[in-house]
C-alpha cells in the first residue's frame, strides 16, 4: 500500500498553495506549521513573510485566509494575534485519514519509506572477551538495537557490525594458562540451553581468569612464558590462535545469552571484533604516512591537531602505531572505516559509544576526512551515550562498590516485573507461563524503556521501582494500555472496528485521532536523528490520550452502533501504533497484562 498523506501536510500544502496565490514571492515559502491548543494547528509563516515584504502581517494572513478552501480537510481557519492562522480540521478527514492507516495490510500503518535511503553501518554492542558484561555496556546495546530497527523499518539498509574487543596483551596470560589447563573450559550444560550455557561459560572464564592473573603475578616463569605467548599470538602462530579462538567461542556463548535475555537479535556474521582488522593494520599505517597525513615523533606514528592541546598547551596527537611497533586502537578504528566505505559502501557511518570517547572519535573522523576515506559522500556520527546512575546520581555500583554485573541487573529486573505481573494475574486470568513471559517482557521492556525514553546524551538514574510502576512514564504504562485495549475488544462481541467518517468526533476523539495522525513524521523524524527518546515520548502521549479517551468516551457502552464501531476502530488503531512503535523500541507488548 502507497503511504497515507498525513493531514498536517495536507493542511500545509493548502497553506503553501494560499501563501503563493496571494505572495507570488512567497512560493515554496514554510508556513511553518505545528500543533497547537488554541486549534487543531497554528501557522506562523505569515510574520517573517510579512516582515521581508514590508506589508502588514494581520492584512497578508487575511488574505491568505481568502485563498483557502474549506470543507473535506480545513473545516476552518481565522486569523488570531498579530499575524498567526488558527486551522481546524473536519472531523471526516480525521476520520478518513485513520481509516486509510488502519487498511495498511502491510502493517506499517501508511508510514512512508525515507525519501533517500543509503547504507548504514551501525557500531553497537561491544562487550569484552573474557569479561562479563556489566551495566556499562547497556546503553550501547539497547539505543543501538533500537536505531537499528528504525532504520531498517524506514527502509535504511543496515549492516551491524559489533566490535568485541577480542585482541590485546592480556591474551597471552590467558592463553598460556589455558594452554597448561586445557580442560578449564570444557562444558557440563548443553549448548541448547541458552542462558545456562552463557553463564556456564562467564563462570568458567571468570574463574579462568581470577587463577591465570594470580598465577601470573606470584610466579616469575608463568610470566615469561605468558609474555612469550603475546609474542606468538601477534605473530600468528597457529596453535596459539586456536587457543586463544577457544576464549573467543566461549565468550560468543556468553554473549550471546545476555543478547537474548536482552530479546537483541544478534548475529554471529555481525560479530567483527579489533581481531578482525589485524591484516589491514600495517596498510593503513603505511597509506597515512605516505601520504603525510601522520608522521613519526619519537618513533611513534602521530597525527596531530592544531585545535586539540593537553593542559599545558602540548599537542594532543592521536597515536596510530606505537614507538615500539604496537598498534593502538585508532589503526584498528582508523583500518574498520576503510573496510567500511570501501567494502561495504557505506554512505553513514554510526558508532553507538560512551560520550567519554568523543575526542577520540573526532581525532578519527578528522584523521579519516584527511586521508580521504571519508568524503561529502559519506557521514560519520558518534551516537554518545551519558553514565547509568544509581539512585544517589553517582555511577551505579554494587554495595560493595563493584561494577554492577548486566547480567544480575536484567536478572532482578525480570524478578521484580513478574511480581507485579503476579498481582494482578488471578484477575486477568494468566497462566503461570502466561505469568513467566508477561514477567520477562515486562522486565526487560522496563530496563529498555527506562533507557530509550531519555536523551541519549544524558546521564539516567537507574531505579526498579520506578520503572515497573504502573503510572507515570513507564514502559509497563505502555504496555498496560495495549492489554487493556486487547481486553476491551475480546469483550466486543460481534461488533467489529469499522471506521465511520460521517460521525461528530469527541474532543477526546479528536486529540487521540490527531496524535495517531502524527505516527508517521515521528518516526521518519526519530530514524532521520538517531533520537530513539522522541519515539518514547510520542508513544506516552499516545497512551495519555487513550486515558483520557476512556475517562471521556465510553467504548462499548457508546450511545450507537455505529459509535461503538467507531470507537473499536479508534483504539484498535492506537493498539496497532502502540504495538509498532514498542517494537521499534525494541519492547514487547503482551496482550494480557
Amino acid at each position: 500500500m502507497a503511504s497515507v498523506t498525513s493531514l498536517s501536510d495536507s493542511v500545509q500544502q493548502q497553506l503553501a498553495s494560499a501563501l503563493s496565490a496571494t505572495l507570488p514571492e512567497a512560493a515554496g515559502a514554510d508556513p511553518l506549521l505545528r500543533r497547537s491548543d488554541r486549534a487543531d494547528y497554528q501557522a506562523n509563516g505569515i510574520l517573517a513573510l510579512a516582515k521581508k515584504a514590508k506589508a502588514n502581517p494581520r492584512e497578508l494572513a487575511t488574505q491568505v485566509v481568502s485563498q483557502v478552501a474549506t470543507g473535506a480537510v480545513i473545516q476552518d481557519i481565522e486569523v488570531s494575534g498579530p499575524g498567526f492562522l488558527n486551522i481546524t480540521v473536519s472531523d471526516r478527514a480525521i476520520t478518513d485519514n485513520l481509516a486509510a492507516r488502519y487498511a495498511d495490510e502491510t502493517g506499517r500503518l501508511g508510514v512512508p519509506f525515507a525519501a533517500h535511503p543509503g547504507t548504514t553501518v551501525i557500531d553497537y554492542a561491544q562487550p569484552n572477551v573474557a569479561k562479563e558484561m556489566h551495566v556499562g555496556h547497556l546503553r550501547s546495546a539497547v539505543i543501538g538495537d533500537s536505531v537499528v530497527q528504525l532504520l531498517e523499518f524506514t527502509g535504511e539498509t543496515v549492516v551491524r557490525r559489533h566490535h568485541i574487543g577480542d585482541w590485546g596483551t592480556q591474551f597471552g596470560m590467558l592463553i598460556q594458562y589455558l594452554d597448561e589447563h586445557p580442560h578449564e573450559l570444557d562444558h557440563k550444560t548443553s549448548t541448547e540451553d541458552t542462558a545456562a550455557s552463557g553463564e556456564e561459560a562467564m563462570s568458567n572464564l571468570d574463574r579462568l581468569y581470577k587463577t591465570a592473573r594470580k598465577l601470573f603475578d606470584s610466579d616469575e616463569e608463568f610470566k615469561t612464558r605468558a609474555r612469550r605467548r603475546v609474542v606468538d599470538l601477534q605473530a600468528g602462530d597457529p596453535h596459539t590462535l586456536a587457543v586463544w579462538q577457544k576464549f573467543v567461542d566461549e565468550s560468543k556463548i556468553y554473549f550471546f545469552s545476555v543478547f537474548e535475555k536482552l530479546d537483541m537479535e544478534v548475529r554471529d556474521p555481525d560479530i567483527v571484533g579489533e581481531s578482525g582488522y589485524n591484516d589491514m593494520l600495517a596498510e593503513t599505517c603505511r597509506l597515512l604516512e605516505e601520504s603525510g597525513v601522520a608522521v613519526r615523533s619519537e618513533g611513534a606514528l602521530c597525527v596531530f591537531f592544531d585545535d586539540i592541546k593537553g593542559p599545558e598547551g602540548n599537542p594532543v596527537p592521536l597515536i596510530v602505531q606505537k614507538s615500539d611497533g604496537g598498534y593502538g586502537y585508532a589503526a584498528t578504528d582508523l583500518s574498520a572505516i576503510r573496510d567500511r566505505v570501501f567494502n561495504l559502501k557505506a554512505s553513514t557511518l554510526l558508532y553507538v559509544v560512551d560520550a567519554r570517547q568523543a575526542l577520540h572519535f573526532r581525532m578519527v573522523f578528522e584523521t579519516a576526512r584527511r586521508a580521504g576515506w571519508l568524503n561529502d559522500d559519506v557521514t560519520a556520527v558518534q551516537l554518545a551515550f551519558g553514565t547509568v546512575l544509581g539512585k544517589d546520581g553517582k555511577p551505579f555500583k554494587t554495595r560493595a562498590g563493584e561494577t554492577v554485573k548486566l547480567q544480575d541487573l536484567l536478572d532482578e529486573a525480570v524478578d521484580r516485573a513478574t511480581a507485579v505481573v503476579r498481582d494482578k494475574a488471578e484477575k486477568v486470568g494468566l497462566t503461570e507461563q502466561e505469568i513467566e513471559e508477561n514477567g520477562r517482557y515486562v522486565g526487560i521492556g522496563a530496563v529498555k524503556y527506562a533507557d530509550l525514553s531519555t536523551s541519549a546524551v544524558r546521564d539516567y538514574k537507574f531505579d526498579l521501582d520506578q520503572m515497573v510502576s504502573l503510572n507515570g512514564d513507564t514502559s509497563v504504562y505502555l504496555q498496560y494500555a495495549y492489554a487493556r485495549i486487547q481486553s476491551i475488544l475480546r469483550k466486543a462481541g460481534e461488533a467489529r472496528p469499522t471506521a465511520h467518517p460521517e460521525l461528530e468526533l469527541a474532543p477526546a476523539e479528536r486529540a487521540l485521532g490527531l496524535h495517531l495522525d502524527q505516527f508517521a513524521e515521528t518516526v521518519l523524524e526519530v530514524a532521520a536523528s538517531y533520537e530513539p527518546h522522541k519515539l518514547a515520548a510520542y508513544l506516552y502521549q499516545l497512551a495519555s490520550h487513550l486515558t483520557t479517551f476512556y475517562d471521556q468516551c465510553p467504548v462499548l457502552k457508546a450511545e450507537s452502533p455505529a459509535q461503538i464501531e467507531n470507537r473499536l476502530f479508534l483504539v484498535d488503531l492506537t493498539a496497532r501504533t502502540l504495538h509498532r512503535g514498542m517494537s521499534l523500541l525494541g519492547i514487547r507488548t503482551p496482550d494480557k497484562l
